[in-house]
């Protein structure tokens, strides 16, 4: 009876252990993965996100460097694509209406380069809408229920020529996790939201501008006005009351025709 006893303890320490171990290495595990940030997606683990949103209804697998997609069905995904490559390859698909409007959400996932089991945890890393008709700026609130932006004409914002990228709240230590960038352990990381528009953005920019995708993800404010101050221009957050009265033109003064004079 004593070492049945004891052996039943040491059954119950080890696996404490273990996740003691994970908790301290910063290791996301499948049972204890929790959002990073107010979005509610980014850091949940795969099976916590489809226990949120339900099952998929595809898996597509980029096909290079650029936006080539493969879309699969989920049961055949599941049964023989999925086998073939990387467990991370693949992106949850799932297909939203709202106000009338089809919305394309793509989940990518992370893993820790060092854990080479197959079934090691899938921690969500990237969320990209996508709008087959393109929208206004001013309806992505309404359309996205996991975007909130903030009113604060302070709060960071930049754009280009094709997207304005937004940051919302605190950043998060624990996003390092699914950020790819060298240094990432010397930056703070914050969520974003980079709008793109396929089109071009106008330079004279207002919420009327249309967004074709949306990217919910960790980027680092320091990092961008550090390192990408060329590509990345500072603008006055497009979600504050500043900015929509900055944005509506002054009205033109009409000036007089001047009228010639003859000599008589």
């Amino acid at each position: 009876m004593r070492v049945m006893h004891g052996s039943i303890i040491r059954r119950s320490i080890i696996p404490s252990l273990v996740w003691c171990v994970l908790a301290l290495a910063g290791i996301p595990t499948a049972t204890t993965a929790t959002p990073y940030f107010e979005d509610g997606f980014l850091g949940l683990s795969q099976h916590e996100l489809h226990a949120k949103l339900g099952r998929p209804q595809a898996v597509r697998d980029r096909k290079s460097a650029l936006r080539v997609f493969t879309y699969y069905p989920i049961t055949d995904w599941a049964t023989y694509f999925g086998k073939l490559v990387s467990p991370e390859n693949g992106e949850d698909v799932y297909t939203f209406r709202r106000e009338g409007i089809e919305i394309r959400y793509s989940f990518s996932y992370a893993v820790d380069p060092n854990d080479h089991d197959e079934s090691r945890p899938l921690i969500v890393r990237l969320v990209d809408i996508e709008f087959p008709n393109p929208v206004p700026i001013s309806r992505l609130p309404s359309l996205i229920p996991e975007f909130h932006p903030s009113g604060d004409p302070a709060s960071p914002a930049f754009r280009s020529n094709i997207w304005v990228l937004l940051f919302q709240g605190p950043p998060s230590s624990e996003a390092r996790f699914i950020v790819k960038e060298p240094g990432k352990d010397q930056l703070d990381w914050t969520l974003s939201f980079q709008l793109f528009s396929l089109q071009g953005l106008p330079d004279r920019l207002t919420r009327e501008a249309s967004i074709d995708r949306v990217e919910i993800g960790a980027q680092s404010v320091e990092f961008v006005t550090r390192r990408l101050r060329h590509t990345h221009e500072p603008i006055l957050n497009p979600f504050s009351t500043q900015f929509e009265k900055q944005s509506i033109p002054s009205p033109r003064s009409l000036k007089t025709i001047p009228v010639p004079h003859y000599a008589e």
